[in-house]
């Protein structure tokens, strides 16, 4: 039994090691004085310390390695006794003639590596007997030492293709033979161990934690299993045929049959490292056959991601590889496995399939990168696992999903190309409201870097669909438990994909922006404020663009005309009444007035000021606001060139808020337009129209219910100057302004 105590097998080690050493002193002076029965009974006493039985594995290999280092010694002394007359053949009966088993196969092997190498008997002769009298040990971690050390001593010894010990008949056969042997006897007793593990667990307290200390001890032997298959990758007899007719085929013999979980895991991750990529490709079919027949407990869906990335870096390395992958239907076969193994595996969690589905979607991108129904075919796979959850609950499955969804823009960088996968919107579907927000931020982020001019109607309406968790409500969340940066940061990359959207057809532009404000009103009063400006402006983009144009176009409903988009953008800023957010909509009425100016359809900017004068008035309470809402109003005025008809009619709406207080700015203002079309000779304006105004503003400012304002007092006073100073300039103007009493 291998000892509980650190110490006790510190104790039995260092005692191995000092039986070791004074066995070895005296193999030395043997050696020394070419005493071959005293160096033979020496060299057995030394190996004999090989036996125990106490060691862990890896106080088992500092014994060994010591004992290793001395057989290096023993085997120089062999050769040179052969040298001097000592036949290799007599030598190697001699050695059998130790008392105890595994003190004999090491010398065997020893004196065998020494026997190959004098050509007095076939390569393949040696090796054979070799590895049968191995047999004899079955005690796990001796025997696989022992093997390994057969493997040491013989690698450069093999029967191979173009070796001198090659032979006459199919040599490279006999290569792979004694190596596929050797592996498979070294793999059983490695799994051996696991039936022992067992055995010594079933008496024990806390079972747990030492199962896991002797599985720990056993992978610290899983290398000399694998290096077997390093070694068979090395022969150069292995060519394509070879492996695929016998070698592959032996090894995952060996590896189903063992049942073993640990086994079977490092054994296929072993084949994927040693082999040739072409190999794998060429045999893709025999390797991912084995995979649902593994134990239910395997990591397959590591050893199938390493298997995919190893192909999608072969394929991207050699352009030449490509066709072959067509050639022998990779993706499909990866696929249909992936499928067999999830089916098989009924008790794999919902990450580990979803893993293996980001894998092969990795794989595609990067191998049939040009091939959109492949990597829909992989969505579709993942739709259909996902079908029996509404929502992903597991964290580490949701972060999968975000990576399978985040492949295909990182490869395209292109959303638009995203849309066209039918299956790409019902994967999201699947996320959680929170985790669907951050892949709808995700996708407006990649858009934004890319630089991507979403530009049809369909798929401004598709991608809509796709970031609907930013656009309302998903599960009934309300936006008030939201964390108010977070929320303003997500409203605000909405704002700027609105941004992104464009069409140089006016008509298919009007389509995008009808396609938004039914998605947007759809957004609840918090998020209106964000998303309603972005396209108030992107509306108004496309009226300057049809300046100039008027009246509807006959027999088209969606004719693209600044009257009709006027009209939509009425209805849209309408929406932002019941925020409510007044001073928003009035900053909007008032760009829609000056853009309708500029069209000349005085009517319709006359409609945007009078709902701007309805919101002053009945809405815009705050002092400050209104004094901000009188400054923005002026400013329209004022940047407006055919701003006559607007000037009379914002007389008569300033006329109607009389007694509120702000108006008297305006009046002033209003005044001062009128001026300047009298001083042009506008027939509309007369010294009869001024003088009324004047006496309005007078009447206004001595009101009681109108607060002092210096700033409209010092203004009006200013304007009243100017009056009288063109009236003392005399000369044509002077008489015209005249009849103007101030």
């Amino acid at each position: 039994m291998i000892g509980d105590g650190i110490e006790d097998e510190e104790k039995w080690l260092s005692e191995g090691i000092a039986g070791l050493q004074q066995n070895a002193f005296y193999m030395h002076r043997a050696l020394d004085s070419n005493n071959l029965r005293d160096a033979l009974k020496y060299s057995a006493q030394m190996l004999s310390e090989l036996r125990t039985s106490r060691l862990s594995p890896h106080k088992y290999y500092e014994l060994y390695m010591r004992a290793f280092d001395e057989l290096r010694k023993l085997e120089m002394f062999f050769k040179e006794e052969t040298k001097r007359g000592c036949s290799v053949i007599d030598l190697y009966e001699l050695v059998q003639h130790a008392g105890n088993i595994l003190p004999r196969l090491y010398l065997l092997c020893t004196v065998g590596s020494v026997y190959i190498k004098s050509k007095e008997a076939p390569a393949k002769d040696v090796l054979k007997d070799l590895v049968e009298m191995c047999r004899g040990i079955q005690h796990p971690v001796r025997g696989l030492f022992l093997r390994s050390y057969l493997s040491q001593v013989s690698r450069d010894k093999l029967p191979d293709i173009g070796s001198e010990y090659e032979g006459d008949a199919d040599t490279g056969m006999d290569a792979v033979e004694f190596v596929l042997q050797n592996f498979t006897e070294m793999n059983k007793l490695w799994v051996r161990m696991q039936h022992q593990i067992a055995i010594a667990l079933s008496g024990l307290q806390g079972p747990a934690r030492e199962k896991e200390k002797r599985e720990k001890e056993r992978n610290e032997l899983r290398d000399l299993v694998g290096k077997n298959l390093h070694v068979l990758s090395q022969i150069e007899g292995v060519d394509l045929d070879m492996y695929k007719d016998t070698v592959l085929p032996r090894i995952l013999e060996q590896v189903v049959n063992c049942k073993d979980e640990i086994a079977q895991y490092y054994l296929m991750d072993c084949i994927i490292q040693v082999f040739p990529d072409e190999y794998h490709l060429q045999t893709l079919e025999t390797l991912l056959g084995s995979c649902p027949q593994l134990q239910a407990t395997v990591d397959i869906k590591t050893v199938l991601s390493q298997l995919m990335d190893r192909l999608s870096n072969y394929a991207a390395s050699s352009g030449e590889a490509l066709p072959e992958f067509l050639q022998v239907e990779a993706f499909a076969k990866l696929s249909n496995s992936i499928g067999k193994v999830i089916e098989a595996q009924v008790d794999m969690p919902v990450v580990g399939a979803i893993s293996l589905y980001v894998s092969l979607l990795t794989f595609t991108l990067r191998v049939h990168p040009d091939r959109l129904d492949y990597v829909d075919q992989v969505l579709s796979a993942c739709v259909k696992k996902l079908s029996s959850k509404a929502k992903l609950e597991d964290s580490r499955a949701t972060k999968q999903i975000v990576a399978l969804l985040s492949a295909p823009l990182e490869k395209y960088n292109d959303i638009g190309i995203a849309l066209k996968l039918s299956n790409y919107p019902p994967v999201m579907d699947h996320l959680d409201s929170a985790t669907n927000k951050v892949m709808a931020v995700v996708i407006i982020q990649s858009i934004m870097k890319n630089n991507t001019c979403i530009s049809t109607a369909d798929k401004v309406d598709a991608l809509f669909e796709l970031i609907k968790g930013l656009i309302k409500d998903l599960d009934g969340t309300p936006v008030e438990e939201l964390d108010e940066e977070d929320f303003k940061e997500e409203q605000s990359s909405v704002a700027g994909l609105i941004h992104m959207l464009h069409n140089d057809d006016p008509e298919e532009m009007l389509k995008i922006i009808c396609t938004v404000k039914k998605h947007i009103l759809t957004g609840g009063p918090q998020r209106l404020p964000f998303t309603v400006p972005p396209l108030i402006f992107s509306a108004l983009k496309l009226v300057r663009r049809l300046q100039g144009q008027d009246g509807d176009v006959v027999g088209e409903d969606q004719a693209a005309t600044p009257k009709k988009i006027f009209q939509l953008l009425h209805q849209t800023i309408e929406a932002l009444l019941s925020v409510p957010a007044p001073e928003l909509a009035l900053r909007l009425y008032l760009q829609c007035a000056e853009a309708a100016n500029d069209c000349d359809l005085e009517p319709v900017a006359y409609e945007f000021f009078t709902q701007a004068f309805i919101l002053y008035e009945e809405e815009v309470a705050d002092s400050k606001a209104q004094v901000t809402a009188i400054h923005l109003i002026i400013g329209t005025l004022q940047r407006m060139n055919r701003a006559l008809r607007i000037a009379n009619a914002a007389q008569q709406m300033a006329s109607a808020t009389r007694g509120s207080g702000g108006p008297v700015t305006l009046f002033v203002e209003i005044l001062n337009k009128y001026l300047y079309f009298f001083e042009k000779g506008n027939p509309q304006i007369t010294s009869t129209a001024i003088q009324g105004l004047v006496e309005l503003i007078n009447t206004e400012m001595q009101s009681d219910t109108t607060a002092s304002d210096s700033s409209a007092d010092a203004f009006f006073s200013s304007t009243l100057r100017y009056i009288e100073f063109q009236k003392q300039k005399g000369g044509t103007m002077g008489e015209k302004y005249e009849p103007i009493k101030v």
